[in-house]
Parts: C-alpha cells; sequence; structure tokens
C-alpha cells in the first residue's frame, strides 16, 4: 500500500492506495506516517484537484472501501447525493429499513471522506456529526465543504 499527503484548502490529507484504486483518505493525517517518494496515481490528484477548485466537480475514481455489508449500502447511497445536495441521516434510514444512528454509524466509519461524501449526510435539524464529531474541526470541515459545494449552512 502506498501514502502521500495531498494539500488541500483544509491543509494537507492523507491519501492511501493501492495500484490504482484509492483505499482511505484521512483528514487529520499524521505527517510521520507518509513515505517519501510516493505519488498518488494521476486520476486520484486530477479529480481532487478539479474538487478542491469547483465543488461541484464530482469523482469517478476506483475506489476500495473495507467495510460490513451495511456500510457498503450506505456508502453507495452516500456516492449517488449530488455535489450541492444534502440526505438527512432519516431519509437515507427509510431507503435501507434501517435506523439514523446505524447509517451516522457508517458515516463514521467511512475510510473515504470527500471522495464518499459523507459530509453530505446531515441531521434532520442541522448538520449532525462528521467523522465521528460533533464539534470542533472535524464540523467545521464538513461545513466548508457544503458551503465550498454552495449548500446553505447555518
Amino acid at each position: 500500500m502506498s501514502q502521500a499527503l495531498f494539500d488541500t484548502p483544509l491543509g494537507p490529507i492523507g491519501l492511501r492506495w493501492e495500484g490504482g484504486t484509492l483505499t482511505g483518505v484521512d483528514l487529520e493525517p499524521d505527517p510521520a506516517d507518509q513515505r517519501a517518494g510516493d505519488t498518488p496515481p494521476m486520476a486520484v490528484i486530477r479529480q481532487l484537484g478539479q474538487y478542491f477548485a469547483d465543488g461541484q466537480a464530482g469523482f469517478d475514481l476506483v475506489v476500495a472501501a473495507t467495510g460490513t455489508q451495511f456500510q457498503q449500502r450506505v456508502w453507495s447511497l452516500m456516492r449517488a447525493i449530488p455535489a450541492g445536495e444534502t440526505r438527512t441521516y432519516g431519509s437515507i434510514a427509510r431507503e435501507l429499513g434501517s435506523a439514523p444512528r446505524a447509517v451516522g454509524q457508517a458515516c463514521r466509519a467511512n475510510p473515504l471522506p470527500i471522495v464518499v461524501p459523507c459530509h453530505r449526510v446531515v441531521a434532520a435539524q442541522g448538520l449532525g456529526g462528521f467523522a465521528g464529531d460533533t464539534s470542533g474541526r472535524r464540523l467545521a470541515v464538513k461545513r466548508w465543504l457544503l458551503r465550498h459545494e454552495g449548500v446553505q449552512v447555518p
């Protein structure tokens, strides 16, 4: 597995991949964990660059995310949410015949934030959480990503 840091307006993010397949995005990478000399696949560099230049840019990257069957279903639904739109935990739960809390836990377990846009999943009243936090830097990242995509955020 290869890994590298990628500079964004949010600060560096960590990327992990095998061959041309993206396997992880870390919003708070430890620079000591990154190996010098690894270069992400060009498609990853290009599409992340396009996204950070234009929040409406989409992703069609080859990704591999390890998770339960339920998590895979949630992540698949998240990938179908267009940039600039949101869905609630409850609406996704209803579509899957599940509970909003279970959807939130699947969002928290998402190993590919931004590319698999868990930031587009919000609470019925407000933003909800992001990457397991309901305040602080991670929620500020969710707010930034949504605003970058043109979503009106409280």
